[in-house]
Order: structure tokens, then C-alpha cells, then sequence
């Protein structure tokens, strides 16, 4: 689940139309919402805030306006730091061994 101070990735019918960071998530007056506000990493950045159920908060598919929407919880950077690390490292071609010592 996307919580506090986390990144996400705001998609609109299929395609990623926004990051934002997640401000805060608090219950609504309905039970089982939750109004969640979320600061939109644009140029220049602002605030929305949605009330939303905690599957869609978890990335279920959910609709506005008629509008098919998902919010999909990002990695922390360090992970995709991470990932990118393991995937260069899994498609590296294994090679010859080339001795650096005696190169000096």
C-alpha cells in the first residue's frame, strides 16, 4: 500500500499521465475511505486531494469521471538503483578473464 511520503505514478485510462508524492492519508467521513492528498510533481507542483478506498490506494483500478484510474506505488530510488545494478549485471556477456596487473 502507498503510504506517507512515498512515490507514485498516477495512470489515466492505460497510460501514466503523473508522479506524485503521497502528503497524506486520513479516513474519511464515509467508512472505509480515505481522503488521500497528494502533491503533484509538475512544474509548478500542487496539491489534490481524493477520497479514495484502500484497494485503490493498493493499486486496484478504480474510475473518475467516467475515467478508468490506477496509482501504482514506485520503488524507492535506492531499489531502483538496485534493480537497474542486478539487470546490467544479468546481461553482461561472460567473457575472458584479461589479467590487469600485468598491464602496468
Amino acid at each position: 500500500m502507498a503510504d506517507i511520503g512515498d512515490l507514485v505514478l498516477v495512470h489515466l485510462e492505460q497510460d501514466p499521465v503523473f508522479f506524485a508524492r503521497v502528503e497524506d492519508i486520513v479516513a474519511d467521513s464515509k467508512p472505509a475511505w480515505y481522503q488521500v492528498r497528494l502533491m503533484v510533481l509538475a512544474v509548478p507542483s500542487f496539491e489534490i486531494t481524493w477520497i479514495l478506498r484502500e484497494a485503490y490506494i493498493n493499486g486496484e483500478p478504480f474510475t473518475m469521471e467516467g475515467k478508468a484510474m490506477r496509482i501504482e506505488k514506485l520503488p524507492p530510488p535506492d531499489a531502483l538503483l538496485e534493480m537497474k545494478q542486478e539487470k546490467k549485471q544479468k546481461t553482461k556477456a561472460s567473457g575472458k578473464v584479461v589479467e590487469l596487473a600485468g598491464r602496468r
